[in-house]
C-alpha cells in the first residue's frame, strides 16, 4: 500500500467527534430554548387577548345601559358618587352580570364567576365536550371621573370612564394590567 493512501482515507479522530457533538448539543439545546420561550409568549398573548376583551366588554356594558335607558345618567358613576359601579382602585373579579345586567356593578358578586368557554375534543364550541376556564386570575376596576374644562368647570353632560383589566402573567412576579379610556356622553 501507498503511504498517500492511507491518509485520504483517514476518518475523523475521538477528538473531532466530541467537539462537534458539543457544537451540535449547545445548538439543540438553544433551539429548545427558543421553542420554550415562544410557548410562554403565546400563553401571554393569550392572557393579553383576555385581557383586552374583558375591558372593552366592561366599556360596552356601560354605553349599552346609557343608550337602552336601563339607567339613569345620574348613576353612571362610582359608588362614591351616588352611582352603581364599584369603586376604583377596588378590584373586583371578574363576575357574570347581576339582576342589573351591567358589568361592573355591586350586584355581580352575587351572580358569580365568568367562564372563558373553549372548544373540546370534537373542535366545536357549543357542544357537551367544550372547556370551562374561569378566569380567577382576572379583576376589573372602573373609575368614573367628571369632566372638566380648561376653566375648571365640570361638564355635566360628559365623564370619562376608565376600565382596569389586572391578572398575573407566569413569567413576572407583578401583576400585569390592560386599561381602557374612553368618554361617555349623557346624549345617545
Amino acid at each position: 500500500m501507498n503511504k498517500n493512501t492511507n491518509q485520504s482515507e483517514r476518518g475523523f479522530s475521538l477528538i473531532e467527534v466530541m467537539i462537534s457533538a458539543a457544537i451540535m448539543t449547545i445548538g439543540l439545546l438553544s433551539l429548545l430554548a427558543v421553542f420554550g420561550l415562544a410557548m410562554a409568549s403565546t400563553h401571554q398573548a393569550q392572557q393579553d387577548m383576555v385581557a383586552k376583551q374583558l375591558a372593552t366588554e366592561a366599556m360596552e356594558s356601560v354605553v349599552t345601559a346609557r343608550d337602552t335607558a336601563q339607567i339613569p345618567w345620574a348613576s353612571i358613576q362610582n359608588t362614591s358618587q351616588g352611582g352603581i359601579f364599584v369603586d376604583n382602585p377596588q378590584f373586583q373579579p371578574i363576575n357574570q352580570p347581576g339582576q342589573d345586567g351591567i358589568l361592573g356593578t355591586a350586584d355581580d358578586s352575587a351572580a358569580g364567576p365568568t367562564y372563558l368557554t373553549e372548544p373540546g375534543p370534537d373542535g366545536i364550541v357549543g357542544t357537551s365536550d367544550d372547556i370551562k376556564l374561569p378566569l380567577t386570575g382576572y379583576q376589573r376596576s372602573i373609575a368614573i371621573q367628571p369632566v372638566t374644562d380648561a376653566a375648571g368647570n365640570v361638564n355635566p353632560s360628559l365623564r370619562s370612564i376608565t376600565v382596569t383589566i389586572q391578572y398575573f402573567v407566569p413569567q413576572r412576579a407583578t401583576p400585569k394590567q390592560y386599561v381602557v379610556t374612553g368618554f361617555i356622553s349623557q346624549f345617545r
